[in-house]
């Protein structure tokens, strides 16, 4: 398991957002930030749970979600937010954790955070 990013509800616009209409919010992706900073704003209907619209998340990649949420509590079921990618989230002392699966390597959103910001 590896930190990949923290996600931060707002109710602020922000520039270079990009709408998921699926899940009725707006993101302003960590590929944006050197320290996988990531930006959520959602639509009063968004069908997400009340936790991630409310609480911030952080975001972990992992080489077998399923594996990784055994014996958790799921907050949401494994899908596919875009081509590629895995996700799902559980709840862990009260917050939200995404766990983060890439089809390959390289795949664009598969990247890695240091100290100095993130590497592609």
């Amino acid at each position: 398991m590896k930190y990949h990013h923290i996600g931060i509800p707002t109710t602020i616009k922000r520039s270079g957002e990009v709408y998921l209409e699926a899940f009725g919010m707006h993101v302003l992706g960590f590929e944006n930030s050197n320290y996988g900073v990531e930006w959520l704003r959602f639509e009063p209907d968004s069908p997400l749970p009340d936790l991630v619209k409310s609480v911030p998340h952080v975001g972990f990649t992992v080489d077998d979600i399923d594996k990784a949420i055994e014996g958790k509590e799921v907050l949401i079921e494994p899908n596919s937010p875009s081509p590629g990618v895995t996700v799902a989230f559980i709840v862990e002392n009260g917050a939200p954790i995404e766990f983060l699966s890439f089809d390959s390597d390289d795949h664009a959103l598969n990247i890695a955070v240091d100290g100095d910001g993130i590497s592609l």
